[in-house]
């Protein structure tokens, strides 16, 4: 299936796609996407609908407990001003809190509460879903490819190429 075929979920109106069908990177993004949407509407359903897309990222997989909050800003590549408003968002809303990290006081560590802790098992589960769903239409051998292929390329050096 190419990026002109009317069957194409990539179809783009008009005579020719001005910029080709997706590489890898945005079928990637677009994948996560549907995954994040899962979770959202799970996390609603649970009734944690004060939860939007920023703010799950910064909850997302390992999560950010006992991280510090540079820490979680250079996994999430934002910036620490950035960061430090999403978690003032979810520390008024109840899902974490800032505290003195005990081995040096002048730094901070973030903290789940009970609320944070208790969304963990609703995304893993929407999460879980969505594989469900994926492996009923792919196949589960196919599925299990998808996910030793994305590990691989998680643990890849970035390659150098030449100028």
């Amino acid at each position: 299936m190419n990026a002109s075929d009317s069957s194409s979920p990539f179809t783009i109106a008009g005579p020719e796609p001005p910029v080709g069908p997706p590489l890898l990177g945005a079928l990637l993004r677009m994948a996560l996407e549907r995954v994040q949407r899962a979770m959202l509407a799970s996390l609603h359903e649970h009734g944690f609908d004060d939860i939007d897309i920023p703010q799950l990222r910064v909850l997302q997989y390992p999560g950010p407990d006992n991280m510090r909050p540079s820490e979680l800003a250079a996994r999430l590549q934002i910036s620490k001003q950035s960061l430090n408003y999403k978690l003032g968002e979810l520390e008024r809303l109840g899902y974490l809190e800032r505290a003195h990290d005990p081995d040096d006081q002048r730094s901070r560590r973030i903290l789940l509460t009970p609320r944070g802790h208790a969304i963990v098992p609703v995304i893993r589960d929407a999460v879980r879903q969505t594989e469900l769903e994926w492996e009923a239409a792919l196949g589960s051998d196919r599925v299990e490819e998808l996910r030793a292929i994305l590990i691989e390329l998680g643990t890849l050096e970035p390659a150098r190429v030449p100028a």
